[in-house]
């Protein structure tokens, strides 16, 4: 006699607020974990980035050097750079530990929307509201880009680099791929303003956002639509939108305030985590883990599956 398989356990979702961060760098742009998860990068409105530790909500070193309000930053692979973006139209990379600037990078001609590292961190990638992507050597003296993309015929609002492959949006409507290594680029239409794109982890799907209030999910290499995900309002802010860390949900901020995160598979709703009152405007999925970043005004939110045991509980038991 057999006894039966078990039931595979359903997902977990980041559904219990862990903490509040007051990041006191006036409206947080954008939140972004770093490589390995462990520390956090908020973008502020009052030209800074700050570093804090995940864990324990601690600011860990503040970086000053953009002359405006810092959009998009990121992490390299090994914790010693990061690279961040601003209205300013300049980039900047980084010493983590000593929080002085490397390099300026200067040569867009618009503010800059997003910028990311490769695999390496031999190379940052920038978009611009000039609707073009310049590709920075970052072990270079040299103060002009290495390649740049120009075929985006408005804003590019937001890139992903993972190996080969670059995926960009645009205002455009375009939802762009490049293969670096074959000088390939494939374009998908999606009618509307792209806010944010991403690769699923397991490298075969697309996932936009648009301010048609819809996330798509795609086909990589055929362009066929996999499914649409629907019910948050994104009308006039350039929101993110992401995948779980095992790729079994889909999650996207909202003007309403919530995050909605669906089922990847059925489409469902799964979760509408009520974030506040205002317009979520940045999230993060840890690399790794069940737990999420939101970004709303002025402050940072961290979410995990389980409420955090406090001292006091610790102590009862």
């Amino acid at each position: 006699m057999s006894f039966p398989q078990p039931r595979p356990q359903a997902p977990q979702l980041p559904k219990h607020l862990l903490r509040t961060i007051d990041c006191q760098q006036g409206a947080v742009r954008a939140v972004r974990f770093n490589a390995d998860g462990n520390y956090l990068l908020s973008c502020g409105s009052d030209k800074s980035l700050k570093l804090w530790s995940v864990s324990r909500g601690t600011l860990l070193k503040t970086y000053s050097g953009h002359g405006y309000e810092v959009l998009d930053a990121d992490g390299s692979y090994d914790n010693s750079q990061l690279c961040s973006c601003s209205s300013d139209k300049s980039l900047i990379l980084w010493d983590v530990a000593t929080a002085q600037v490397t390099r300026k990078l200067r040569g867009h001609a618009g503010k800059v929307n997003c910028v990311q590292f490769n695999e390496e961190a031999t190379v940052i990638l920038s978009g611009s509201l000039d609707g073009t992507v310049r590709c920075w050597d970052t072990r270079s003296r040299r103060f002009e880009p290495i390649q740049v993309l120009d075929e985006a015929r408005d804003s590019v609002s937001s890139l992903k680099v993972v190996q080969h492959e670059l995926l960009t949006g645009s205002v455009d409507g375009r939802v762009r791929r490049y293969d670096l290594r074959m000088g390939e680029l494939h374009v998908d239409f999606v009618s509307s303003p792209i806010t944010c794109v991403c690769f699923s982890q397991d490298g075969q799907c697309t996932l936009s956002s648009s301010l048609d209030s819809t996330v798509r999910l795609l086909d990589k290499s055929t362009g066929e639509m996999l499914g649409e995900f629907t019910g948050h309002k994104m009308k006039g802010y350039k929101l993110d939108c992401c995948l779980s860390a095992k790729d079994t949900h889909v999650l996207s901020c909202s003007e309403d305030g919530h995050v909605y995160c669906w089922d990847l598979v059925e489409g469902s709703l799964s979760l509408k985590l009520p974030v506040g009152k205002a317009v979520v405007q940045s999230l993060s999925f840890h690399p790794t883990e069940t737990c999420l970043l939101t970004a709303m005004e002025g402050r940072v939110q961290v979410w995990g599956v389980e409420p955090e045991e406090t001292e006091e509980d610790a102590m009862a038991t």
